[in-house]
């Protein structure tokens, strides 16, 4: 009886740890470069052109699946690295200080470049002033000028209010890294949620100005955009003092006479042909 009990127990243990074995087990991946699910972060900024590039992906790929969530810039990476997603888009590649981050946790994100994107200025219907320097707008926003007068003696719009998508986004980054080198915004300038709100500010306060991605308004056959261009006026910038302001087309974004122009990257941290790197390629390839 004592041995009959004894062995009962034996193979008991042995059956634990082998389901205990099995339930450790990692869970292996199912997705393919064409099939599964895959989770990404995109800057809100893009959410107009990822929300085409998606539909296009699962179009022709029925099987895959791509949950996406449009965040501000901040929160990518920090998703990217707790493997909240495995693919994240943004307006800068990764900082070597990042790299170092993600390499001490095991991680080798792969960067692409993808597109050339441009931040564009905006104003009120109304306003009469749809063109600017380069130095007129760091001024603005460092507070030097901050009256519409300062940009145009006639002007009756008073105080010059600059809204921006996102206190933490792509747009604002840029803007204080690139063009004030790091100085503070000043006080008239502020933040709303996002680039729907930034449009809709604009659209119904004479003495804003506006600061969105160009794929908001760059595809002219979509008719939201129609849409919102009938909303707002779209600023040509010069580089410098001179006359030869340019507005945001395609063409000048190539070839940066447009000053406010940044490469978007897409980030993938699945180091195997997954859904991610599927998503990835097409993205940088002809369909995408």
């Amino acid at each position: 009886m004592y041995l009959y009990t004894k062995n009962i127990l034996t193979i008991a243990l042995v059956l634990i740890v082998l389901i205990s074995v099995r339930c450790s087990k990692p869970k292996e991946a199912t997705d393919t470069a064409t099939t599964g699910e895959v989770n990404m972060v995109v800057d809100e900024s893009f959410q107009k052109l990822f929300d085409t590039q998606i539909y296009t992906f699962e179009s022709i790929y029925e099987n895959a699946k791509v949950q996406v969530n449009y965040l501000p810039e901040n929160e990518a990476l920090v998703r990217l690295m707790d493997d909240s997603c495995k693919v994240v888009v943004m307006c800068r590649d990764i900082t070597m200080e990042e790299r170092k981050k993600f390499k001490a946790a095991n991680l080798f994100p792969i960067s692409t470049k993808i597109a050339e994107d441009a931040i564009v200025l905006i104003v009120n219907p109304e306003n009469t002033d749809t063109m600017l320097s380069v130095e007129k707008i760091k001024s603005i926003l460092l507070g030097n000028d901050s009256l519409w007068t300062q940009v145009n003696k006639k002007s009756k719009l008073g105080k010059i209010n600059v809204v921006f998508d996102n206190a933490g986004s792509a747009n604002a980054r840029y803007m204080q890294d690139t063009l004030l080198q790091g100085k503070e915004f000043s006080k008239n300038v502020f933040a709303v949620k996002s680039n729907p709100e930034v449009i809709d500010y604009v659209a119904n306060h004479k003495n804003s100005l506006g600061l969105l991605s160009v794929n908001w308004i760059s595809n002219t056959s979509d008719t939201s955009t129609t849409t919102i261009l009938k909303k707002i006026k779209v600023i040509a910038v010069a580089k410098n003092n001179s006359s030869n302001h340019v507005k945001p087309y395609q063409a000048f974004i190539k070839t940066k006479d447009y000053p406010f122009t940044r490469s978007v990257y897409i980030i993938n941290r699945q180091t195997r042909a997954g859904l991610g790197f599927g998503f990835v390629s097409f993205v940088a390839g002809e369909k995408g």
